[in-house]
């Protein structure tokens, strides 16, 4: 009976990250969604800001949960291994935790180039506004800017003397703040995965090992 609850639960486990990754890659494709529609708008929506934030958030809520349940499932298979357990039921249990880890590293992976792809394309939006406003700035220099964290460089030397050109200067304030958001998610994305990508290393090692 110990045995078949024991079974029931580790199934359990197993479906409830393959669906907290799938809940990741929908996230995903939404807050894709919400990107083009941020650039395609002229003009700044806080209330589409406000969902990104929360999709991001709740991004990088479910991704630590998961990552925290794949560590779990790794350490009770090792502990198995060490105590000389090598049945079937061991077998399936590594190869269900190596499908599920590089699922997570795909689907993560596609968010963090989703990320920097977002990264872009505000850089981009940023240049031709500053071309508009009739600062020609070099694409170096343009990174340096932006790595300063300071929006006022952007708006020296430039005349917001129209409405045209302060909604310019807004948008580029406004791109320039995403970029500054993505930048600590991207960070945050690198050390996920550096965590990730030995965990599934491991993982095919050891399988491999087992064959």
């Amino acid at each position: 009976l110990q045995l078949a609850a024991d079974v029931y639960l580790k199934r359990l486990q197993v479906e409830e990250i393959r669906g907290s990754v799938d809940l990741i890659a929908n996230s995903v494709e939404e807050v894709k969604k919400k990107h083009s529609a941020i650039l395609s708008n002229p003009v700044n929506d806080p209330k589409t800001k406000e969902e990104l934030d929360e999709l991001m958030a709740s991004i990088k809520r479910t991704a630590n949960k998961v990552r925290g349940k794949l560590k779990l499932i790794e350490n009770a298979i090792e502990h198995d291994e060490s105590a000389g357990a090598g049945n079937a039921d061991l077998r399936i249990r590594k190869t269900q935790h190596s499908t599920l880890s590089r699922r997570f590293v795909e689907v993560m992976t596609d968010y963090n180039k989703t990320q920097t792809d977002y990264r872009e394309r505000c850089k981009g939006r940023i240049q031709r506004q500053l071309d508009i406003a009739g600062k020609q700035v070099g694409d170096e220099d343009l990174e340096e800017m932006i790595e300063s964290g300071n929006p006022g460089v952007f708006t020296q030397g430039i005349i917001t003397d129209t409405q045209q050109a302060k909604q310019t200067l807004a948008d580029i304030e406004a791109r320039h703040n995403d970029i500054m958001k993505l930048e600590s998610s991207i960070r945050e994305l690198h050390d996920m995965f550096m965590d990730m990508a030995m965990l599934v290393e491991s993982q095919v090692c050891s399988l491999s090992n087992s064959v």
